[in-house]
């Protein structure tokens, strides 16, 4: 869809959904969650912050 890719990928591969999960596991999609909580404030969760292992 015309979206940079952010990763270095080889020749080799072309498929976007591979990319897309070497971008994921690589941590560097610009995504963040907002959370809505019941006050009416919300919270900006990073994607990275989520698929950090603990």
């Amino acid at each position: 869809m015309g979206a940079p890719i952010l990763v270095e990928v080889d020749a080799s591969v072309s498929n976007p959904i591979d990319i897309a999960l070497k971008e994921l596991e690589s941590g560097i999609l610009p995504i963040t969650i907002r959370r809505t909580l019941p006050d009416g404030t919300f919270q900006d969760i990073p994607l990275k912050w989520l698929l950090t292992e603990s």
